[in-house]
């Protein structure tokens, strides 16, 4: 967004400062057109009585009043162009009418036009809605605490970064921030699409334009006001929006040739008719006027932008950005989709899976001893192990003596007089601890687990198998692509025997073990040989050059900055299920738009058609051409239901 959050507001202040008839500014065109309306009635009533002069005044009038804006921006895209357009295809067509008598006719048709122009601007406002209503969500304002301790309503353009801000239950948080004092629930809608609350604590990261449910929370300002993830999203979707998708620009290079063609056609029409069919010179020139009106391609134009700018609208509702337009009607092609394990189709943390230990000690003795060693290591699987045992044992954590971490191997320590070591089998005693296990461990390391090993001076204690999980909705997300028709593969650095337990269990069509960044970009290009659209999709930062090299890049963002610089299309939250819903968005906005071409083309012909054979007059030209032209920019909207 180009206008800062205090630009924004200064703007908003300016329009309410201003006199009342620029509130009604985006409303003008559908109030020249009713004006325009009320002075053809009016035309047509004098006429009634005889008077001519005032009668043609009055359509005069309805001509300037109801053509105005379509004439000027004609005129415009004429002199800007080199090209002649649409518009002033109607302004010559309704200018021909009244030139051979038929001010009716004439200033009708500019009423519709005028109407379906109102119409157009209003659905293209429509499709815009959502970013307003997400601007409207980030307060301007913000309760900043001072050293002293005194709450100082600010503006937000006035904060800085490290400032301590106040935020009461029920107010939208102003700014990003890390929580530094309360407890919470947050609604993240704005940002990821999903109303149900998150729970937030301190240390915890919140977003601008959330929503601070309950509990009062004071936030440390994290960036600009100007920089916020909120901010970043607000401006991709308004970039979005005035990206044109292929269809769209081939829709407006054929526009100016088939433009041509009308007026070649029409110039033809003006004598051919008269000299071999006899039609006499007002009929002749009339049936021409109606070809400038009916062969219009005004409908054909309007098939397209509303459509895409509605579905845009609508995935940025729920969380998923789209880039262009051009990436929304690819995914609808999709043939193909590789998608990274580790926090894709996984949740990128390793859980316990398993726990076993020697007859002489209970499952609480034994997981509070291992926690007790691995709370002091920074080590992934240690993590994992500590906060699965605060979950299952009631014991406090103690902490050992002689620690010592032996890096890539596991941990030795002393506790309870007793020296212990955890970590690989070949660290602890590769013998005893396959005696221990008899084959268990080949199993678990089968079905992707870790395995981790604890001995203390009696032997082995005990094992923990951990795993990174896959996520609950992979399943179903893997199972609806594939019934989609696209072809499913995982991407994964991890062992062969690893990847293939999770393909398995996940079941996928293909998958490729031991993926480098550099390997992952190979088989993307190797996928684009087999099949035409390919996807990939992954965590926005190690799958960068992945993600650039399919035709779609699609980035499990759960709001991150990078996801939103990395891909063509970000999923606010980390939620698989969504790419099928992306999928049959752009599939159901490509059917529309196929729709509305088959539709305003066959109305376009069937018009030219009934011109010749002399079965239309100008009035029913305007309805059907210009109410075609209504119905497929209605049909587009569609897209903005879910």
């Amino acid at each position: 967004m180009n206008a800062q959050p205090k630009q924004l507001t200064q703007k908003l202040e300016e329009i309410e400062a201003r006199p009342w008839m620029e509130k009604i500014k985006p409303f003008v065109e559908l109030i020249a057109a009713g004006i325009c309306g009320i002075l053809i009635a009016l035309a047509w009533l004098v006429s009634k009585y005889d008077h001519q002069s005032l009668s043609i005044a009055l359509y005069i009038a309805s001509f300037l009043i109801g053509g105005f804006a379509k004439a000027k921006q004609g005129i415009e895209d004429t002199m800007k162009n080199k090209e002649l357009n649409v518009e002033m295809l109607m302004v010559l067509a309704a200018i021909g009418s009244a030139i051979i008598g038929y001010w009716t006719e004439g200033a009708v048709l500019i009423f519709i036009f005028a109407v379906s122009g109102a119409l157009e601007t209003y659905a293209m406002n429509k499709s815009r809605k959502e970013i307003s209503a997400l601007m409207n969500l980030q307060p301007e304002e913000a309760v900043k605490i001072m050293p002293n301790g005194e709450e100082v309503k600010v503006h937000i353009s006035e904060l800085a970064v490290g400032d301590h801000i106040l935020v009461k239950a029920g107010e939208s948080i102003p700014t990003d921030g890390i929580i530094i004092d309360g407890n919470t629930h947050i609604n993240q809608a704005a940002i990821t699409g999903e109303s149900i609350p998150v729970s937030k604590k301190v240390n915890d990261e919140v977003f601008a334009g959330t929503v601070n449910l309950r509990g009062t929370i004071t936030l440390e300002m994290l960036k600009p006001s100007d920089e916020t993830l909120f901010q970043k999203i607000i401006t991709l979707v308004q970039s979005a929006q005035s990206e044109k998708s292929p269809s769209q620009q081939f829709i407006e290079k054929f526009e100016g040739t088939y433009v041509k063609a009308v007026l070649a056609a029409v110039a033809l029409m003006m004598f051919l008719p008269h000299f071999l069919l006899g039609w006499s010179w007002t009929e002749t020139f009339y049936r021409a006027m109606i070809l400038l009106v009916v062969a219009s391609p005004c409908a054909l134009v309007a098939s397209i932008m509303p459509a895409t700018l509605a579905a845009i609208s609508n995935g940025a509702r729920h969380g998923t950005l789209f880039k262009g337009g051009v990436h929304l009607e690819n995914l609808g092609n999709l043939q193909a989709i590789a998608l990274d394990k580790t926090g894709t189709l996984t949740k990128g943390k390793p859980e316990v899976t398993h726990v076993y230990f020697r007859e002489d000690l209970t499952e609480e003795q034994f997981l509070h001893t291992v926690a007790s060693i691995e709370k002091y290591s920074n080590h992934p699987l240690a993590q994992a192990i500590v906060r699965y045992s605060l979950e299952h044992i009631a014991l406090p954590l103690v902490k050992p003596e002689d620690t010592e971490d032996v890096s890539g191997w596991g941990v030795q320590a002393t506790i309870a007089g007793q020296r212990w070591k955890v970590g690989k089998a070949s660290f602890v005693d590769k013998e005893d601890a396959h005696r221990f296990m008899d084959g268990i461990a080949l199993t678990l390391a089968g079905e992707g687990n870790t395995v981790t090993f604890a001995r203390d001076e009696h032997g082995i204690a005990g094992v923990i198998a951990l795993k990174d999980v896959v996520r609950d909705e992979t399943k179903q997300a893997i199972s609806t692509l594939k019934s989609l028709g696209v072809h499913t593969v995982m991407l994964t650095g991890d062992s062969l025997k690893t990847a293939s337990a999770i393909a398995e269990e996940i079941n996928i069509d293909e998958y490729v073990a031991e993926c480098l960044p550099e390997k992952k970009v190979e088989k993307i290009k190797e996928l684009k040989e087999r099949y035409t659209t390919v996807a990939m999709v992954g965590d926005g930062i190690n799958d960068a050059p992945a993600l650039a090299t399919a035709t779609v890049g699609i980035a499990m963002g759960e709001g991150t900055d990078v996801a939103l610089e990395t891909a063509d299309v970000v999923l606010m939250k980390n939620n698989l299920p969504r790419i099928a819903e992306a999928i049959a968005l752009s599939k159901k906005m490509n059917r529309i738009i196929k729709e509305n071409v088959i539709f305003s083309i066959a109305v376009i012909a069937c018009l030219i058609a009934s011109n010749f054979l002399q079965f239309v007059d100008l009035p029913l030209g305007v309805i059907g051409h210009e109410g075609s032209t209504i119905l497929v920019i209605l049909n587009g909207l569609r897209l903005l239901k879910n």
